[in-house]
């Protein structure tokens, strides 16, 4: 009887058990299907602002664009600076690079030795005697202009409205801000740049470089020999954040499975306008550009997960530090772009700083004149 007894308790206390834990699975079950709506539409809501911030920024960089380039076709425009004499200078050439768009130039010189550019002068100012025996030197200095700045305007309006920033952002203290003649920013009271790169050979109007650091397109006011006797400064002294190569360095650059295909089919359409002789020397190309971060602050503050989507931008000028050179996949995933020799190469960096480039197309934003594919087989002759 009494053993009766602990069969039916023992029943029951297992029914009662079975019933506590389905009520505890259906109460877990309704707080999860709770949280996961909640979190699409907390997802639904944080896309739904990124757009509307990207959409709103996209135009506002376009207004910029347009004003630039409204400012630079009218030279003659009236300056504010009554006051303050003026140096008119024009362009003695532009520069032809392999860089298509701001995003992924490299943000100094010589670090990317296989980067490209034919240099053509202006023969109405710049006769081919002007460029003799510029072959004999190793390197050559050369000064432009920072011609996609979307602020140009200001250099028409008194300083009291150009409203001048003093710091500016810097890439290797992470957007802390340093004094802008302490850095090498193009947003500067007078955007005028210097860099150096590597003289390959000089043909008529045209010097050919390589080591570059300079956008297709960019205005060029003046070259100069490289010295090295008096240049070269022994015993030099920079600040210490100058040094810390490993804040915009990557852990490794890979290829996908499919980037070699995609390379080949691309090639058969660039082959006879590229600056480069053959699929492999492009590959490196592009390995050496990526072996440096060339994300902005901004993009690398972003987290590396796969819930946040970026609608895609507008590649056809990359004059923002966001924006154009990155867009969303299905995924979510973060996708960049870099554009280089008139090609679109797809890329992704996760959070260890490990890039993967994914594949390549034909950029549909970039066209190759005549002149300039002319002075491209230049540079292959000289390959040859």
């Amino acid at each position: 009887m009494s053993s009766t007894r602990y069969s039916i308790l023992a029943l029951a206390l297992a029914t009662l058990f079975s019933a506590s834990s389905a009520i505890s699975f259906y109460i877990w079950k309704k707080n999860l299907i709770e949280w996961d709506s909640k979190m699409k539409e907390l997802q639904k809501s944080l896309n739904s602002a990124l757009e509307k911030c990207a959409a709103e920024r996209q135009g506002r960089i376009r207004a910029q664009q347009a004003l630039r380039k409204a400012v630079v076709a009218q030279p003659q425009a009236k300056s504010e600076n009554l006051d303050i004499p003026s140096y008119p200078m024009a362009p003695i050439g532009i520069v032809q690079s392999c860089f298509s768009t701001r995003n992924g130039t490299p943000r100094q010189p010589l670090l990317v030795p296989l980067a490209r550019a034919c240099l053509v002068f202006d023969s109405t100012r710049v006769p081919p005697a002007s460029l003799e025996g510029l072959e004999e030197y190793s390197h050559c200095w050369i000064i432009y202009v920072f011609h996609l700045n979307t602020d140009l305007e200001k250099l028409w309006k008194h300083p009291s409205k150009s409203k001048f920033k003093a710091k500016v952002r810097v890439p290797r203290l992470k957007g802390g801000r340093m004094g802008v003649f302490a850095t090498r920013s193009p947003h500067r009271p007078c955007p005028i740049g210097l860099t150096v790169a590597k003289v390959e050979a000089v043909q008529g109007n045209m010097l050919l470089l390589s080591g570059i650091d300079l956008v297709d397109g960019t205005p060029v006011l003046d070259i100069k020999p490289y010295l090295p006797y008096c240049e070269s400064i022994e015993g030099a002294v920079v600040p210490n954040w100058v040094m810390l190569d490993s804040m915009l360095s990557v852990a490794s650059v890979g290829f996908s499975n499919d980037f070699s295909s995609s390379l080949l089919d691309c090639w058969k359409s660039v082959e006879k306008k590229s600056l480069y002789s053959s699929p492999d020397e492009l590959k490196s190309l592009v390995k050496q550009a990526l072996s440096w971060d060339i994300r902005s602050v901004s993009q690398r503050n972003r987290p590396h997960n796969n819930l946040l989507k970026i609608g895609s931008g507008d590649a056809s000028d990359n004059a923002s530090d966001l924006d154009d050179s990155q867009d969303g996949e299905a995924s979510g995933e973060l996708i960049y772009h870099l554009i280089l020799d008139g090609m679109d190469f797809s890329y992704k960096i996760d959070g260890n700083g490990n890039v993967m480039v994914k594949e390549v197309h034909i950029s549909s934003a970039i066209s190759f004149g005549n002149e300039k594919r002319c002075n491209f087989l230049m540079w292959k002759d000289k390959l040859k």
